[in-house]
């Protein structure tokens, strides 16, 4: 896809208006039919092509009302056969420094997953090109602004694609194995990229009990992937993001009920996010040093799997109580967090997991759960999450929910019982962290959606890539990291 900044519009293709509510004036066209309310859609059609007018409604204006208006415009487009689509802001400059979150929008509305649908059904066209119409900006600095945000938004956007991708695809075509594929593919694609993959006699030959038991019930064998990215010769402490991938959850001997269970494909989604950080940092050319962490293992009953009861030991030497085989999440991320830190030394660690149903009874779907052992970073994130697209809102730890796993025979047990049941597994989380500054995420309502969104499919979402990419630029900018 190839993104362009220009003044005027070429006079060819079709385009996307913004539209504030009640500015809206044309021959023709009544306020009943259209005003300019949010997300409401006008298509016009012109000699050289087609006009949708989105409405964004009343000042203040969000970040993510452009990026959901940009998204519908170029759903609706593409709908029709559109290739070539322009955002026009010239009728209202004052949204220019929105225009990288309306790229984003255009180009995760542009995404389908279609692989297994017969060709006749699949959609025969693809946005090949993109335009930012800015009108005349005398600002020839504002307008080289604008164009390396959106080019950054179309690189974030890409590798949200990319995970979405790979999150989508089932349990029979992603198994653990495949997944380290995965990240080998993506190493060769990215040479700033190195990945090494712990297989089962490594697992087992380094200590790492906790994901050796969750996955010992499958055929598909478990896997640790570590991704080392470093930009130049940086010596710095690097960042380390871990994430859970359970490639399929059937919650093992504690089995889950069948209804939704085909949803479980999604319980690999916060290892997914990590192959996106990587590749998205990588596609910048951020200067630091990142390391992810992906805990695969594909979560089943059987002869082999592991039981309510048994007491595992993981890497490091922690031991954990088995209550219920089904919250296995933590288990898993246990090992990969106790060895990025001890391996790597990071300054900051972030962790995404699909964990507790928990966290959905008390926020919802759209939102993620929020924890982190540093007040500063926890109120960053969650004061700009909204504007970086991946929203997020704060839970508490505390000694309550300590106690709640604290356990008679081992270090502690894998649940604390229904209360609090996302605060009680980011309190066993912490038990592997220790005062490295980190960040748990809980995604696991806003990893994949069962109805469509303004840019967004049903299925995979890519949560967390967007937000921690942007963090961290951020960071950077500001020279604290």
């Amino acid at each position: 896809m190839n993104l362009h900044v220009q003044k005027e519009f070429p006079g060819r293709g079709d385009k996307i208006v913004f539209v504030e509510e009640g500015k809206f004036q044309k021959e023709g066209v009544s306020p009943v039919e259209f005003e300019g309310k949010k997300l409401s859609t006008l298509l016009w059609r012109e000699p050289w092509g087609r006009i949708v007018y989105v409405g964004i409604g009343t000042h203040p204006y969000k970040r993510d009302t452009l990026r959901k208006a940009a998204g519908l415009g170029v759903k609706s487009l593409l709908k029709i056969g559109a290739r070539d689509i322009s955002l026009d802001f010239s009728p209202c400059a004052e949204f220019l420094p929105f225009a990288a979150a309306a790229v984003e929008g255009a180009i995760l509305s542009s995404y389908r997953f279609e692989q297994f649908k017969e060709q006749s059904a699949q959609r025969k066209n693809k946005l090949e090109d993109l335009r930012i119409i800015s009108g005349p900006v005398s600002d020839e600095s504002l307008l080289q602004k604008i164009e390396k945000e959106a080019q950054q938004a179309v690189e974030i956007a890409d590798a949200v694609n990319y995970v979405r991708a790979i999150g989508n695809m089932p349990a029979n075509y992603i198994t653990p194995e495949v997944l380290s594929q995965k990240a080998l593919e993506l190493a060769e694609k990215r040479k700033t990229i190195r990945v090494e993959v712990f297989n089962r006699e490594r697992l087992e030959k380094e200590g790492f009990g906790g994901l050796i038991a969750v996955g010992k019930g499958s055929i598909n064998e478990p896997r640790l992937i570590v991704l080392d990215y470093a930009q130049g010769e940086s010596t710095a402490q690097p960042v380390l993001v871990v994430g859970k991938a359970i490639t399929f959850d059937s919650g093992g001997i504690s089995i889950k009920p069948g209804e939704h269970m085909d949803e479980m494909k999604y319980d690999k989604m916060g290892g997914c996010a990590v192959l996106g950080i990587v590749d998205a940092v990588s596609r910048l050319g951020l200067p630091l040093r990142l390391v992810g962490i992906i805990a695969a293992a594909e979560n089943m009953p059987s002869g082999q799997a592991y039981r309510p009861g048994d007491i595992l030991q993981t890497y490091g030497g922690k031991t954990i109580e088995v209550l219920n085989t089904d919250a296995e999440g933590r288990i898993v991320l246990a090992d990969a967090l106790a060895y990025g830190i001890k391996q790597f030394n990071p300054c900051l660690v972030f962790d995404l997991a699909t964990l507790t149903g928990a966290c959905i009874v008390a926020i919802g779907k759209q939102k993620a759960g929020l924890f982190s052992n540093r007040e500063d970073i926890a109120e960053f994130l969650w004061k700009q999450s909204e504007d970086y697209g991946d929203p997020l809102w704060p839970l508490p730890l505390g000694d309550e929910f300590d106690e709640a796993i604290s356990s008679d025979v081992a270090t502690v047990k894998n649940v604390g019982g229904r209360e609090g049941g996302a605060c009680t597994a980011a309190s066993f989380l912490r038990k592997w962290v220790g005062d490295v500054p980190w960040v748990h995420l809980d995604i696991a309502g806003p990893a994949w959606i069962t109805k469509e969104y303004p840019y967004l499919e049903k299925g995979a979402t890519g949560f967390g890539v967007r937000l921690i990419c942007r963090y961290l630029m951020r960071r950077i900018e500001d020279k604290s990291l």
